[in-house]
Formats: structure tokens, sequence, C-alpha cells
């Protein structure tokens, strides 16, 4: 063949270079390289309408789209948004956390299955954390819940935390205003895992569940008061085979130190309960548990109560996002900060002082 050459390894012998030959071709001058065609942008209207008719494709790309953070596309996001407002709000908010290895991906696939076979529409809102060095994530949720991610009433969306407080990424809420303008009725928000910051999930859901294991240290992590006041449920995971007696036990502890905690919800008594996503044994006693937490809620009020609430923390948490943005873009802000930050650390200037001066740079130049 014209201009071909092959090529035999160091490690081949000479005698048999003809079985482990490389062939390479020689391209010619005429080939052309692949040009790549720009994907038009899609419009508001077409963005309204795909969601509304729940086109997977349309609904991922409108989440990406809120998910950036150009002043284009965060434009084109409100608007499609103010379109979809009177199509949200009639979803179940969950909020699912819990220490590493409590197997919240496996409960997450056998809870959002068991929901889809009852006929629901779940959504799930995966939220991986970022590498602090890298800003990377790994994003493998769909391939730990394989079979949910394959269930046609099953959407699963993983998204880097970016660094956000509360393992949960800055524009979930958006997200699962989409998911509900698609026709989502159950919408789980799993998080990065426990930790002081949890209060975050707690703002945006209407259940908010705790995974914990059988001796791993989590009897004495839930006499912390901090994440337990949080929980309308505590599930003790991996409730099988020779676990499933310390699983029992670790149930009756916990009812103990929940009864001395204030409540996360007024007029709910927050309870312990025990499952194995692994077998299925025990989820639909937790979807009954929330049922019942919806129904209690919205007789008394409070699920109204608390999502008004959560509109209003949303309005503080946008502010503050957006001074901060506004503050660290500044021109001024920008070439003025390495400055400051060497005079702070050569001990040249306080803290307060560097602060102060940084504040009325901005307000002076804004």
């Amino acid at each position: 063949m014209n201009g071909e050459r092959t090529h035999r390894p160091e490690w081949v012998e000479k005698e048999r270079e003809n079985e482990f030959a490389t062939a390479y071709v020689k391209t010619t001058a005429s080939a052309s390289p692949k040009r790549w065609v720009k994907r038009k942008e899609r419009s508001v209207k077409e963005y309204v309408e795909g969601v509304l008719n729940n086109d997977r494709t349309i609904l991922a790309q409108a989440i990406t789209l809120v998910e950036s953070n150009a002043p284009k596309h965060m434009d084109i996001a409100q608007q499609v948004l103010n379109e979809l407002l009177p199509h949200v709000g009639k979803s179940i908010r969950i909020g699912i956390t819990g220490v590493p290895g409590a197997g919240k991906s496996t409960f997450i696939e056998a809870f959002g299955t068991f929901l889809c076979e009852q006929g629901h529409r779940v959504a799930v809102l995966a939220v991986d954390p970022s590498s602090s060095l890298t800003g990377g994530s790994i994003l493998g949720d769909k391939t730990r819940m394989e079979s949910l991610a394959r269930h046609p009433r099953a959407f699963i969306r993983p998204s880097p935390s970016g660094g956000a407080l509360g393992g949960v990424h800055r524009k979930t809420r958006e997200t699962m205003m989409l998911c509900e303008a698609a026709g989502y009725d159950v919408i789980l928000v799993e998080t990065v895992g426990v930790g002081q910051s949890e209060f975050v999930v707690r703002g945006m859901v209407d259940f908010f569940l705790m995974l914990v294991l059988t001796g791993a240290g989590d009897d004495l992590q839930g006499i912390k008061r901090g994440i337990m006041e949080l929980t309308d449920a505590v599930v003790i995971n991996k409730a099988d085979g020779d676990n499933k007696p310390k699983a029992l036990a670790a149930q009756k502890e916990y009812n103990q130190i929940l009864h001395y905690l204030r409540p996360a919800t007024p007029g709910w008594e927050t309870k312990a309960y025990t499952c194995s996503a692994l077998l299925g044994e025990g989820i639909e006693e937790i979807w009954n548990v929330i049922q019942k937490f919806v129904e209690t809620t919205k007789q008394s009020g409070v699920f109204d109560m608390r999502r008004r609430h959560q509109q209003k923390d949303w309005i503080y948490s946008m502010i503050k996002d957006y001074l901060e943005t506004s503050f660290f873009s500044h021109p001024a802000v920008k070439e003025k900060l390495p400055v400051i930050e060497n005079n702070v650390i050569s001990g040249t200037q306080s803290v307060t002082s560097a602060v102060r001066e940084l504040i009325k740079i901005y307000e002076s130049r804004s």
C-alpha cells in the first residue's frame, strides 16, 4: 500500500516481526482536518417548551445553562425560570445526607426505583465534592445508580459542589425548579456528606433524612446536637445479615437521644428507622413516614410556612453571592488585593485595617 510503513517494537524478536509489526499510513496533503460545528443556541421559548414537555436533553441543557456563570447565560436562564414559575413548587423535596460509606447512592437507587414503580417521577440531584486543588469532580453518581439511571421515570443530574457551603451546588434551588416544571414530583438531593454546614440543605428541602451506620462511631456522633437537630428522620442503613441486631440496638439508642432534642420541624417527632438498601427492606416504611410528614405539616400549615421562609432566605443568599462576586471582580480591588495580602502576611498591617481599606476602595469606585 502506498505511503504505508511498518515499525517493530523493541521488545519483539526480529524473526517474529511480521506478527507484531504496526502499520503507519501517511496521510495526503489534501486531507482536510475535521471541523467542529458550533451548536446553535436555543431560544427561551425552546427551553421552556422542551422542559414542560419533559425533553430530557433540553432539561439537561437548561440545567447547564442555569449553572453557567457567563452573564449572557445567566440572563437567558432567568428568563426561562420566570416563564416556568407557574409550573413549579408541586413536588416533595427530600434532602439526603450521611457519613461517608453509609450507602447514600445505594439507598437513593433503591428508594428512587421503588418510587418510580409506584408511579412517581423522580429527579435525583447528586452533588459531588470538587477538589480544592484542581476544582474537578468525578461526577460518578450515574455509574453508582446504574439501574435507576436507566429507568424511564427517573432523571439523575450529577453536579460539582464547586466548593459551595453546605455540600450542594449554589444553583441547586434553580435546578429543582426546572425538574419540577418537567413534571418530576419527588426531588432527591444527595449532599456531599455530613458537616457543620448541612443547614444549607435544610433550607431548601421539605424533609431532611440522615443515613447512618452501626459500629462506625455514629452513636457518639449522634450525641452532637448540630446535625441531629436538622433531621426529620434518622435511617440506619445496612440492617441485614449479622448486622441487623446491631442496627436494631442502634435504632433504640438513637430514639433515646432524639427524644431529648428539639424537633427539626414543629409538630413532628423525629425518629430512627432501619433499612437495607441492598435488599430493599424498610424502603416502603420510610416512604410512608415521608408521606405522613407531608400530610401532617400541610394540615398544620408548617409545610407552606417553611416554603415561604426558604424563598426569603434564598433572596438573602443571592444578595450575598452577588456582593461577593462583585467585590472580588472589581478592578481596583483585584489590583490592590495582592499588595494588602502581603502587608498582612508580613505583619505590617492588621487584618481589620486591610479589610476596611479594601471595602473603602470598593465603595469609592463602584
